[in-house]
């Protein structure tokens, strides 16, 4: 072991035995923790005199240097005189620490919250006892006052709350809930305005059999929060209130440490009796990630990690059946149009590819033609379909009619649901087709209703409820956005309450039932479930687009630009809808040469759940500054969807009636080139 260093506390440091060394004076700590703070980047010797001293002295330099010699002397006894230092170095202007990776406790600290993460709930309980056990008191402690510390010591103070909300949870998924109950009452109370602390709280009690303390801690919070801060209680919290007062099944205390249990031993047993280079595992491990997909965020992300890694073993052993059923088995659904990971999606798409001509290949050698297994190429071909969203090249809508066609045939209930998913997925090649989803919704909704497939059922609902918001139908929608939440409650599909959150959103929006104040708040609300849900496909750009659309509608500027055109908030951050924005925000800022080039210059919108909004965007611009051609483009590729709400489809927004832009725009190309509009 070599030399550590702690900052969990006051500043020190310890031989490789474990026992202290002597860091001499106050000064001495400030210098390390300063180099601590760097994380091995060089701290010029002129930044550590304005950091040591608010007036520095004639000799603050020399004073310097003699400190980090005495530090030298302390950390390295043993080197021989005039040998370069190999832990506290100069170089350039100024000096560096070459701490080992974990040889600074605050190091360590942050990779086992990161590593508990992905821990079973047992595993993590232990990992963040042991790391929580490492704090000696608040971090820097000797240091506190100082402007340089001042960011670490609040970073690593939330990294320690947030840690100690993970080791209450781990307690709850364990089923000990009352031992939790002192230490989040004690956590709580000191942090008065952490919301996850008193769901935690709220969930303890009740868990240990105390529903009316669970309703009364919720209650103190609410008052907390609307009296000291003046805004209400957020998603988390509203949720757990509502599941206390309803009794809801997933919120029973006995069945987190039964299924802990039975989880460690079938685990244990399996890792036993299959061997570990087998192909069954490789299998196995396909099914599990299905089902971590489903999960949550962290699921989510994990599963689309590991399963490239899956699909790639299963390709170097060259087995072309295995490979496509590793491929096959994750048959996970998608409610949204955009890729999380277009990289990874494009790697999947071309090992199915790989494998459908392996196996073509294979058959017709033992003379059995490329029928031979259809389910495996149904799979594949579903694979494709949903994988390739977005793709224009038209390789998805042929490989998910194929996967629909030899589904039928088979009559294979669990294949159709998968092949419609991709169907679905592929039903964006114009505007106009929310009607055609509607249906495959409908057929999705029954069939696995019929078949007991709740991933697929709540994935019908889902599609119903975009279609049917489209369509201007709200009451069909919140009934199936009803049912979906029932389903994933229910059978733990948290990432369904995302889409419903921000189709109530939309609703308020469409609906014209709130003020423009109000339905921003609530597309902020429902922004923030997407924080840490593993969709950066969905997350990205979504919540400035959604405001940007509604703005619009009532008359405001667009996010970015002030009403006067004075600034612009340039850290607006429109992800992929960036080309779109553009031209609205220059128009908005009165810069109309920069608007009619961003005009000129905007793409197709891609296939895709947002296709007719950004039309209508492109549309507005257009009519603003009468650029005929972008007007007739944007007419003929909304025309088809003229019955529809713009953006609506997506279950997120809306730019209005489709029919109304339609109208703007007829009208405009009816006047002759140059003359004024009369409303842009």
């Amino acid at each position: 072991m070599g030399i550590a260093f702690g900052v969990l506390g006051p500043v020190t440091a310890w031989d490789g035995t474990g026992h202290a060394i002597a860091l001499k004076g106050p000064r001495h700590r400030a210098v390390l923790a300063r180099l601590i703070v760097a994380r091995g980047r060089v701290v010029p010797v002129t930044r550590l005199i304005d950091d040591l001293w608010d007036e520095p002295p004639a000799g603050a330099a020399g004073a310097v240097r003699t400190f980090v010699a005495a530090l030298r002397r302390a950390l390295e006894p043993d080197r021989p005189p005039r040998t370069p230092a190999r832990l506290l170095v100069t170089e350039g202007p100024g000096y560096a620490l070459r701490a080992a990776p974990g040889g600074v406790d605050a190091w360590r600290f942050e990779q086992a919250v990161a590593a508990a993460a992905d821990l079973p709930p047992g595993d993590a309980l232990a990992r963040l006892e042991e790391a929580l056990g490492w704090w000696r008191g608040p971090a820097y402690a000797e240091v506190a006052d100082q402007d340089w510390a001042r960011a670490e010591r609040s970073r690593l103070g939330e990294l320690r709350l947030h840690a100690v909300e993970r080791h209450a949870q781990a307690r709850l998924d364990l089923g000990r809930a009352a031992e939790a109950v002192p230490d989040l009452d004690a956590h709580a109370a000191g942090h008065p305005w952490r919301e996850e602390a008193w769901r935690l709280l709220a969930l303890a009690l009740y868990r240990s059999g105390r529903q009316g303390d669970a309703l009364a801690v919720l209650r103190r919070a609410r008052a907390l929060l609307v009296d000291e801060l003046g805004v209400d209680p957020g998603p988390g919290l509203r949720r757990v209130e509502t599941d206390i007062l309803r009794q809801a099944d997933h919120l029973d205390p006995s069945a987190g440490g039964a299924a802990e249990r039975v989880w460690a031993q079938a685990t244990a047993a399996y890792d036993r009796a299959v061997a570990s280079g087998a192909k069954a595992r490789l299998e196995s491990t396909a099914g599990l990630l299905r089902d971590l997909a489903t999960t949550g965020g962290g699921g989510l992300r994990a599963a689309r990690e590991h399963r490239v890694a899956a699909v790639e073993a299963a390709e170097e052993l060259g087995d072309a059946e295995l490979t496509a059923r590793v491929i096959g088995a994750f048959d996970v659904p998608a409610i949204w149009t955009r890729s999380d990971d277009p990289a990874q999606a494009a790697r999947i798409v071309a090992a199915a590819g790989r494998t459908l001509a392996a196996l073509a290949t294979g058959h017709e050698a033992a003379g059995h033609g490329a029928a031979g297994h259809g389910a495996a190429r149904a799979r594949l071909l579903a694979t494709i379909a949903l994988e390739s969203r977005g793709d224009r090249s038209g390789d998805g809508p042929r490989a998910a009619r194929q996967a629909e066609e030899i589904a039928r045939r088979l009559n294979d209930p669990a294949l159709l649901a998968f092949a419609l998913s991709g169907v679905f997925m592929q039903t964006f090649h114009r505007t106009g087709l929310a009607a055609r989803r509607d249906e495959i919704g409908a057929e999705l909704v029954d069939l696995s209703a019929r078949h007991g497939m709740v991933t697929f059922e709540v994935l019908g609902h889902l599609v119903r409820m975009q279609a049917r918001s489209a369509l201007a139908d709200f009451t069909a929608a919140d009934a199936h956005a009803a049912a979906a939440e029932r389903l994933a409650v229910r059978h733990e599909r948290p990432l369904a309450g995302v889409f419903t959150a921000w189709y109530r959103a939309l609703r308020m929006d469409a609906t014209g039932r709130a003020p423009l104040e109000e339905a921003e708040d609530a597309y902020r609300q429902a922004a923030a479930l997407l924080d840490g849900a593993g969709m950066p496909g969905v997350e990205h750009g979504l919540l400035p687009l959604a405001l940007l659309c509604l703005r619009l509608r009532h008359g405001q500027p667009p996010p970015g630009a002030d009403p006067a055109g004075e600034h612009v908030a340039e850290h607006v951050d429109w992800g992929p809808y960036a080309q779109w924005a553009r031209p609205l925000v220059l128009l908005a800022r009165d810069r109309r040469a920069e608007a009619a080039a961003a005009l000129r210059a905007l793409p197709e919108p891609p296939p895709d759940l947002l296709t007719e909004a950004l039309w209508c965007l492109a549309a507005r611009a257009a009519l603003a500054l009468s650029d005929r051609t972008t007007m007739e483009r944007a007419h003929a590729a909304l025309l088809p969807a003229a019955r529809e709400l713009a953006g609506a489809g997506s279950g997120m927004l809306t730019l209005g009636p489709v029919a109304a832009h339609l109208d703007d725009l007829s009208a405009a190309l009816r006047r002759p080139t140059g003359a004024a509009p009369s409303r842009s």
